[in-house]
């Protein structure tokens, strides 16, 4: 449903954040990654080519790519559940196609803070400071998602990723 008038609440903070964010290069590196993080497809590639190279650790690899999955799974079962619909107001700009209508929680902040916490400790390095902001944010600036949608996506990740996480380190 078409907001009219002024922004207000959320539509206003992400209308604010789009109006700051935006910039041709922002736009360009935020549809990258939007297709990248379609269905949380890159990240599980990014698992397999880790199970792929890490001969000794392969099985690890492979759990925490399906945990990725199973993250983006539970992102979708929240979305249909919630049914929030996206952004639609004439202050916010969608710039990039969309799978469903659906806004609640973000499906690629959920993956790829699972993506990051998990192969955090495959890698032995934090990767979430350097993957999870810029992914949240490029929801943001393609004007497909409320700020407290990429929020939610984290924290689902997170926890999602953590579990998982913590289940790998019990199983040396």
């Amino acid at each position: 449903m078409l907001e009219k008038g002024q922004p207000t609440g959320e539509v206003a903070v992400l209308a604010k954040a789009q109006g700051f964010l935006k910039s041709e290069a922002s736009v360009k590196a935020a549809r990258g990654m939007s297709h990248f993080g379609e269905h949380s497809a890159g990240w599980f590639a990014l698992g397999l080519i880790g199970a792929a190279v890490d001969k000794k650790r392969r099985k690890d690899w492979l759990v925490a790519s399906a945990g990725v999955v199973g993250a983006h799974a539970a992102s979708i079962a929240v979305k249909r559940v919630v049914r929030r619909p996206r952004p639609d107001h004439p202050s916010v700009e969608v710039l990039v196609g969309t799978p469903s209508k659906l806004s609640f929680p973000s499906s690629h902040a959920t993956s790829t803070t699972a993506a990051a916490v998990l192969y955090s400790g495959l890698t032995g390095r934090n990767l979430v400071p350097a993957l999870v902001p810029p992914m949240l944010a490029s929801r943001l600036v393609l004007g497909v998602h409320y700020p407290t949608d990429v929020l939610a996506g984290a924290a689902l990740g997170g926890l999602v990723g953590g579990l998982i996480r913590r289940k790998l380190k019990k199983n040396p």
